[in-house]
C-alpha cells in the first residue's frame, strides 16, 4: 500500500482531519477460497478457524469463491502463518491443493478449452472473477510463451508468498486437464531466493529463477498446443458467454464496493458511518445498496469493519502517525477501543503489529 498524506491537526476546529486515504483506496480483492486453501495447507500446526476469523472469513460457512476479502488482509494472513510455521513450501502445497471444480464456471471453461494454451487464455481474460489485484498475460517469446503474473504493490512477504502460490496453482490446474505431464521450461520469480528452493524445482519440474524481472512461467509451444482431456468447442462457447456476463456483473459490483470502501474511509474520522448516508453519497437507495452488497457476499457492517482494519494496517506501516491519530482516523473515540478492535482483527495489538512490520 502507498503511504497516505494526512493533515493531522485542524487548528481552527481542534480536530484531526484526513486529507487523503490513498493508503486504503488502492486496496484490491481476492477470493476467500485462497485464504481457506492456505490455512488448510498450513495444517494442524496452526489454529485454522482463528486465522480465518481474523481475516473476516467464517470458518463454518460454505466455501464460496465469490466471497471476497481485501488483498491486504490476505497478505496479513500469510504473514501471520509465517510467524507460526516454516512457510518455505507452503505456497507450493497451497497451489497443489487447488481444484478446477472449486472455480465454478471458470473452472469448467478451463477444462472445456480445446488446448492448454486456450485454458490459459481463459485465465488471462477472466481472472477478474476471483481477484482484482492480479492480471495475467500470455506473451510470445523466442523460446515459447510466458504466462506472466502482474501484481502491483509493496513486495511484502505476504505478496511474495501469494505470487508463488499463484504460479504453483497455474501448474496444478494445467496438470488436471492435460493427458500428459505438464512441465514448464522455466519459472521466474521477482523476489529473492528463500532459504531453500529444492521443493520449488521439484514441484515445477524445471529450473526456478529468483530475482528475475517478472513473475512468470515459460512454456514450450508444444506444451500449450497439447489438447485437453475434456476439450469441447461447443461447451466452451457456451461457458465463455456465461463468463462474459459474470464479468460484466462483477465489474459493476466491484466498482460499487470499491467506491463504498473509499467513502467509508473518508467518513471514519466522524465516527461510525451509517449505511443510508453512504448509500446517499453513492447515489443509490439504502435498499438497493444493501441488496448489491449482499450479492457481492458482504454486509455493510463487515464492509465497515474491513475498511477500518485495512486502513489501520496501512497507517501502522507509516511511522509518521501515532497510535492515537490512527485510532481517530479509523473511527474510534478512544485509543483503548481501537487497541481491542485491532487485536480482535489480527491477533496483535497495534504496537506489536507496528514493531513486527518495521522491516517489511
Amino acid at each position: 500500500m502507498d503511504h497516505a498524506d494526512f493533515d493531522l491537526w485542524d487548528t481552527a476546529n481542534q480536530r484531526f482531519v484526513s486529507r487523503s486515504t490513498e493508503t486504503y483506496s488502492k486496496m484490491g480483492y481476492v477470493t476467500s477460497l485462497f485464504a481457506r486453501k492456505v490455512v488448510a495447507a498450513a495444517g494442524d500446526a496452526v489454529d485454522g478457524a482463528e486465522l480465518l476469523r481474523s481475516a473476516g472469513v467464517d470458518p463454518d460457512s460454505s466455501w464460496d469463491p465469490k466471497v471476497m476479502l481485501p488483498d491486504g488482509t490476505y497478505y496479513d494472513l500469510l504473514e501471520r502463518i509465517a510467524t507460526l510455521i516454516d512457510v518455505t513450501d507452503l505456497p507450493l502445497r497451497t497451489g497443489a491443493s487447488m481444484r478446477l471444480d472449486e472455480y465454478g464456471a471458470l473452472g469448467l471453461a478451463f477444462k472445456a478449452a480445446t488446448t492448454l494454451g486456450g485454458s490459459y487464455a481463459r485465465v488471462e481474460r477472466y481472472a477478474r472473477l476471483w481477484t482484482s489485484v492480479v492480471e495475467y498475460e500470455l506473451r510470445p517469446v523466442p523460446m515459447g510463451t510466458l504466462f506472466i503474473l502482474h501484481r502491483a504493490g509493496e513486495r511484502r512477504l505476504g505478496l511474495r508468498l501469494s505470487n508463488e502460490a499463484t504460479l504453483a496453482s497455474a501448474i496444478s490446474l494445467a496438470r488436471q486437464v492435460s493427458p500428459v505431464p505438464v512441465t514448464p521450461l522455466q519459472v521466474f520469480l521477482r523476489h529473492g531466493v528463500p532459504g531453500s528452493f529444492a521443493a520449488h524445482e521439484a514441484w515445477f519440474g524445471c529450473p526456478v529463477r529468483f530475482d528475475a524481472k517478472l513473475d512468470a512461467i515459460l512454456f514450450s509451444p508444444e506444451t500449450l498446443a497439447q489438447p485437453n482431456i475434456l476439450g469441447d468447442e461447443g461447451i466452451s462457447k457456451y461457458l465463455v458467454s456465461h463468463l462474459d456476463a459474470e464479468l460484466n456483473e462483477i465489474a459493476e459490483d466491484v466498482t460499487l464496493v470499491s467506491r463504498a470502501r473509499d467513502t467509508i474511509a473518508q467518513a471514519l474520522n466522524e465516527g461510525s458511518p451509517r449505511m443510508k448516508d453512504i448509500a446517499r453519497y453513492l447515489g443509490v437507495s439504502a435498499r438497493s445498496f444493501h441488496r448489491r452488497l449482499s450479492e457481492h457476499g458482504v454486509s455493510f457492517h463487515t464492509l465497515t469493519e474491513e475498511t477500518r482494519r485495512d486502513l489501520a494496517v496501512g497507517l501502522l506501516r507509516d511511522k509518521r502517525h501515532s497510535l492515537a491519530e490512527i485510532a481517530f482516523l479509523t473511527g474510534f473515540a478512544e485509543q483503548s477501543s481501537f487497541t481491542r478492535a485491532f487485536k480482535r482483527w489480527v491477533g496483535q495489538t497495534p504496537a506489536s503489529y507496528r514493531r513486527g512490520h518495521a522491516d517489511l
